[in-house]
């Protein structure tokens, strides 16, 4: 077991669980000498930033939550972290109540970085409801709710291209092909920041994936909802700004049959 301190949405439980992680234990941590901003380029535009620490003044500090996990589920947290493209990992020592743990955490990579970036609105909720629950001080709380956002232009409703295109299902969608809301995309040729995301994504339907990431996930969400079209008006606007930014940065290939189960769930 090893631990692992989270200071952005995975301070969150619920974000966790869906990516997979379910700690043996969670408990209040702060990092002193860090601060913690919100500079790593999300992989798709319209998620703004998401956090990162960098080195500060001797006063300055980061909380969070540090989890005690196993092997597995930092494997699993490198893949949705984009280890090695996105964040790098670092030791760092953080203070808790029983006193001072080392402890594994991210922290982006150049590449990665645009001081400009803020969190969006959804990413920024997700902080203050895992901060909550970790019961941080009020002060730190109140600096992550008043935070500046970043808003990005809602999009327009999805319309895929004219032309006959195929019909997938859960069998025969290629591994460089991804699926979302009942539309296919090819990822080849992608930017090379979407190239990491090729195992993450590639070969599944990833409508739930998002979904489950959104603030008010509580993760009931089903296939079966969403090929039936029973999404909530919020629901279906996120999905859509996902549809553009996929068929921003992919090629559109086809349609997804839900009628089969999918032997890939998406992480």
């Amino acid at each position: 077991m090893l631990h692992y301190f989270g200071y952005g949405s995975n301070m969150n439980p619920t974000s966790l669980r869906h990516k997979g992680v379910v700690p043996a234990s969670s408990e209040r941590a702060t990092l002193h000498g860090y601060q913690l901003v919100f500079d790593v380029h999300h992989w798709f535009r319209h998620e703004g930033g998401v956090g990162n620490v960098k080195p500060g003044a001797p006063d300055d500090r980061v909380e969070g939550v540090l989890h005690v996990i196993d092997e597995v589920q930092l494997a699993k947290l490198d893949q949705v972290e984009s280890y090695g493209v996105g964040y790098d990992r670092i030791e760092v020592e953080v203070q808790t109540a029983e006193g001072t743990v080392s402890a594994l955490t991210y922290v982006g990579l150049p590449q990665y970085l645009d001081p400009s970036c803020l969190p969006t609105r959804r990413y920024l909720n997700i902080l203050v409801k895992g901060a909550e629950h970790a019961e941080l001080p009020e002060p730190y709380l109140a600096w992550l709710r008043d935070h500046p956002v970043y808003e990005h232009p809602p999009a327009g409703p999805f319309s895929p291209p004219p032309g006959d295109h195929p019909v997938y299902t859960a069998s025969t969608l290629p591994p460089h092909h991804t699926a979302l809301a009942g539309r296919v995309f090819d990822m080849r040729g992608c930017r090379w920041e979407h190239e990491c995301l090729l195992d993450l994504i590639g070969g599944r339907d990833m409508t739930l994936f998002h979904l489950r990431r959104m603030d008010t996930s509580d993760g009931s969400e089903t296939l079966e909802d969403v090929a039936a079209g029973r999404l909530a008006p919020d629901q279906a606007a996120y999905v859509n700004a996902y549809l553009a930014e996929y068929d921003r940065e992919y090629r559109y290939a086809g349609t997804f049959d839900y009628s089969t189960p999918s032997p890939r769930e998406a992480p």
